[in-house]
């Protein structure tokens, strides 16, 4: 199982924002790329940021309380985020995911840049199938 990366899982087409975009378009892109969440990017690919579903909801939420509109991407991301590289362990990543809360981490160069994302699910999926395979063989 120590040959499981992160790079063999991953989604490397993921829904990103840009930090100048209206949380209304964000939310737009997370519903229509079935994203929890995704990285905040500058115009290079470069992560600056990161923006959940939870993140969106509370501003929404606060908006329609205070009858104004809703912030930009850069207003509510978080700029602090914990991303993995394509050459990390899955197992590492499992292991990881157990003690932070993040459902979904950017995958990123050694210059962070952005190469795409992985989620819990497909953590679960790449554990999953390996278990499978060693089933498979011992039958």
């Amino acid at each position: 199982m120590d040959l499981l990366k992160v790079a063999d899982y991953m989604n490397r087409h993921p829904v990103t924002f840009d930090a100048d975009m209206p949380v209304e378009m964000a939310v737009d892109r997370l519903i229509k790329g079935k994203q929890t969440g995704g990285p905040v990017i500058d115009g290079q690919r470069k992560i600056i940021g990161f923006l959940s579903e939870q993140d969106c909801l509370a501003r929404m939420l606060m908006s329609t309380y205070h009858d104004q509109q809703a912030a930009r991407v850069a207003d509510v991301m978080r700029s602090e985020v914990l991303t993995v590289k394509e050459y990390d362990g899955i197992i590492d990543l499992a292991q990881t995911m157990l003690k932070a809360k993040p459902k979904l981490y950017p995958v990123v160069d050694d210059n962070g840049y952005v190469l795409g994302i992985i989620t819990r699910t497909d953590v679960l999926a790449a554990i999953d199938k390996e278990l499978h395979s060693h089933y498979s063989k011992v039958g």
